[in-house]
């Protein structure tokens, strides 16, 4: 044989090779999730990439008469090309008049606010940088076999108004628009932003339902001491919320937490208020799934809800450099993406991504990790039926009165 002739030539799919021709060594290659994911994008519809190419061509007209491809427009419009447009959270569409969310499974809404932060200022640009880099993915994982186009809908309301120089009036300003967001019943993605955010955000959900609401906080901080440096920062979410009626403090979960930023002051209202904690160690021992399992347990017992907060210093600070408070020895990306994407499984009623700090970010890894949370966990609803779960206990809508304008903006048309 000549020995520039490939020496294998034996099919690597099982079903094509003869049973004498398959090495026993190898896996049956239709066991595994590569295999079965191949073949289970076929039974996702496209209806909703057809209607993006055809909304792309209405808004933006059609192409040059060189281009071939005749789903091309000539303004850029939607996903395409990752590099252009205007970037709303996963090119979504901009619910510019916000009393259009309550048409959407999911709404995101960033909340650009540092005011909490006690160490180096610059996640107010966090939204912005999310949003940027978002603009990389596509709605399809493979994986999952999940096409958050076609199996959900979702839209991006801006930034919520922020004071700067002023945490309770913006903390009222938060509260107020996850509020809204949560009572139209659309799933509310919130974008920080320091964890300050988590207090006001969790009051916005609490204040909607009668009903008792967990929390699984990923972090390498307990961040629920009751002030630091004389104010409810981005190191106190957790107290101010669990003083909440029907926030429990025993349904407060917090996977991640170790290393040398624990302040004691946090440790002792947390022994006190008997919540859990569920340090690194803990989880290498234990293992993804039971770690998992555990945080469900804990989270949901005897409540209706449960909200999920995700600090991105969790990770290891070598992935994650772009953040207010980084911290050695977190999560690895993969482990960080299943933790949440498990917990997320059995339905939560809201979420928060918080402290990605652009200014200190390298080549937006940071951000890009964000970007990843929040769509692993809307494809983790999406794939096991639990999205809009949060609905049925919505027994207090707010009602927010909005102003009166006719006419279009910066427009000559009548």
């Amino acid at each position: 044989m000549d020995f520039l002739t490939p020496r294998r030539t034996r099919s690597l799919r099982p079903a094509d090779a003869p049973a004498r021709d398959r090495r026993a060594h190898h896996p049956d290659l239709t066991k595994l999730l590569g295999w079965k994911a191949m073949r289970a994008e076929a039974d996702i519809p496209g209806t909703r990439w057809d209607e993006e190419r055809r909304w792309a061509l209405r808004m933006g007209l059609t192409g040059a008469d060189s281009i071939e491809d005749k789903s091309i427009p000539t303004f850029a419009r939607g996903e395409l090309p990752h590099y252009a447009g205007i970037n709303t959270f996963l090119k979504a569409p901009y619910a510019e008049d916000v009393l259009e969310v309550a048409h959407y499974d999911a709404t995101v809404l960033g909340i650009p606010f540092d005011g909490g932060t006690t160490y180096r200022p610059g996640t107010r640009f966090g939204p912005q940088g999310v949003r940027k880099i978002s603009a990389l993915y596509t709605p399809y994982n493979y994986e999952m076999g999940v096409d958050l186009r076609e199996q959900m809908t979702l839209c991006d309301a801006g930034d919520v108004f922020t004071i700067p120089a002023n945490l309770e009036k913006s903390f009222d300003q938060i509260s107020r628009a996850v509020s809204h967001v949560f009572s139209s019943g659309s799933f509310p993605v919130m974008i920080g932003g320091d964890h300050s955010i988590g207090f006001p955000c969790v009051r916005g959900i609490a204040e909607c339902t009668s009903k008792k609401i967990g929390i699984v906080h990923f972090d390498r901080h307990a961040d629920i001491q009751e002030k630091d440096l004389d104010e409810r920062m981005h190191t106190t979410p957790w107290f101010h919320s669990t003083n909440l009626p029907n926030v429990p403090a025993k349904n407060l979960v917090q996977i991640g937490i170790g290393g040398w930023q624990v302040p004691r002051e946090a440790v002792k209202v947390a022994r006190e208020r008997e919540t859990n904690i569920i340090t690194m160690s803990d989880m290498e021992r234990m293992g993804i799934d039971k770690t998992a399992e555990m945080a469900l347990e804990m989270a949901w017992d005897g409540v209706d809800m449960v909200y999920m907060s995700f600090d991105i210093d969790s990770i290891d600070c070598g992935f994650v450099p772009g953040t207010g408070w980084p911290e050695p020895g977190g999560f690895l990306p993969r482990e960080a993406l299943a933790l949440a994407s498990k917990v997320a499984a059995e339905g939560l009623c809201g979420m928060e991504l918080v402290e990605v700090s652009p200014p200190y970010d390298t080549s937006d890894i940071t951000a890009l990790m964000g970007t990843r949370v929040i769509v692993d966990v809307l494809g983790s609803m999406v794939a096991h039926g639990t999205l809009g779960k949060h609905k049925a206990h919505i027994d207090k809508p707010v009602s927010i009165p909005h102003g009166e304008f006719e006419g279009r903006r910066w427009s000559n048309a009548p």
